[in-house]
């Protein structure tokens, strides 16, 4: 995604913009979309992955959570 993006760039500077200005403008404008959806796709989390019940590393705050949602951990 990352690659398209430069090239549509490069390119609507290099090439389109001598025939057509407001081509390479939207160009422009799909390449500046291309970095945040590319984020948000490789951020994704699946359904199973619960990542809120893993443990931080700190005891007393593990502790205390598992308090809160009434689990016990061993």
């Amino acid at each position: 995604m990352m690659g398209g993006c430069i090239a549509l760039f490069v390119s609507a500077w290099a090439v389109v913009r001598l025939w057509s200005m407001p081509v390479a403008i939207g160009m422009c404008v799909v390449a500046m979309v291309i970095p945040p959806i590319a984020a948000m796709i490789a951020n994704r989390r699946g359904p199973e992955d619960r990542w809120w019940d893993d443990p931080s590393g700190d005891p007393e705050s593990d502790a205390w959570w598992d308090e809160l949602d009434g689990k016990k951990r061993h």
